[in-house]
Order: structure tokens, then C-alpha cells, then sequence
């Protein structure tokens, strides 16, 4: 550790003192991109330059959720041609619920610089239709999209007695 000498006006006149030199710390934030492998053939299901357009298209893809007992939300990252560019679990919740925040869906879609957001959850129970909260999240994403640049495309509600999507709906 260096040492910083001081020169400091005492009773008796000036004197020389030293002081140790502290490193100051900060923390530094990466964006750090994860590639997973799949090695399975999914060009059929996920073909690298399909355009996303519909909620079928989307709905189709989320299917497998209808059997899981717990409520995901996902956020699907999109490039400006609609592409899928990137692909965040935001929250894992319980039977009738997940936390969601809009810090937590951005920061993600901020550093994989997406254009636009689709945001998928599934309903455990089966019933796809939105809740109030499914209702007030979707408002305060869509406003906070537009805040920082990202819109909010749809969101997508994955049951076993069918799909909701937002926009079908008029609520998006």
C-alpha cells in the first residue's frame, strides 16, 4: 500500500505526517450473452429467419407451457424485422401468479438491444383469459416501452383451453 505524506500546521509549528493511500472500488457491470445449444432439429419449429407477424405464430411455440404447474413470463427480444433475437424467463411464479416488474423485463431487453418485446406467460389453471393483473402489468410495460424505446408488440396468454393475445382483444 503507498503512502501519501501530509504537511499539517500544529501548536508547535508545521509537521509531516503520512497517510495511507486507499484504492477507491467500484463495480463494473458486462452484458454478458449466454448461447445455448440446442441439439435437437428444430428448424420446423424454429426456423432462424421466420418473421413473427401473428400470435399463432407465437402461441405455437409457447404450447408446451399448457402442461407446466406453475406460472412462467417470458419476454421474447425482437430485431426490427420481427426476428427473434433473444429470449428471457423474467419470472418463475406459483399456481396464480408471477412478479413481474418493468426493470426486470427491460434490462434484459435493453442489452440484447431489441427493437420491440413480446411478452408470453401461461395460466396453470387452463382458462387463458387475463386477469386485471395480467390487465395493469401489460399497460405499465407498454408505457414504459415507450419511455426508453421498445415496444411492447402483444402479450400472449398460453392456457390448455386456448390462447389470449392483447391485441386480438384490443387491450394492447
Amino acid at each position: 500500500m503507498e503512502t501519501k505524506l501530509m504537511t499539517i500546521e500544529t501548536l508547535f509549528g508545521p509537521e509531516i505526517i503520512t497517510l495511507p493511500c486507499k484504492p477507491i472500488k467500484f463495480r463494473q457491470i458486462r452484458a454478458v450473452y449466454e448461447k445455448l445449444e440446442v441439439r435437437e432439429e428444430v428448424q420446423a419449429y424454429l426456423p432462424p429467419d421466420r418473421r413473427y407477424t401473428s400470435p399463432e405464430q407465437i402461441s405455437q411455440i409457447f404450447s408446451f407451457l399448457t402442461s407446466e404447474s406453475k406460472e412462467y413470463f417470458f419476454t421474447l427480444h425482437l430485431d426490427g424485422k420481427n426476428k427473434i433475437h433473444c429470449l428471457d424467463c423474467v419470472s418463475v411464479g406459483s399456481l396464480n401468479q408471477s412478479i413481474v416488474h418493468p426493470r426486470e423485463v427491460f434490462k434484459t431487453a435493453l442489452l440484447s438491444s431489441a427493437a420491440a418485446i413480446i411478452l408470453v406467460h401461461n395460466h396453470p389453471t387452463g382458462d387463458p383469459s387475463p386477469s386485471s393483473e395480467d390487465i395493469t402489468i401489460t399497460r405499465r410495460l407498454k408505457e414504459a416501452g415507450e419511455l426508453i424505446g421498445i415496444k411492447v408488440l402483444d402479450h400472449i396468454i398460453v392456457g390448455s383451453e386456448g390462447t389470449c393475445s392483447f391485441v386480438e382483444r384490443g387491450l394492447v
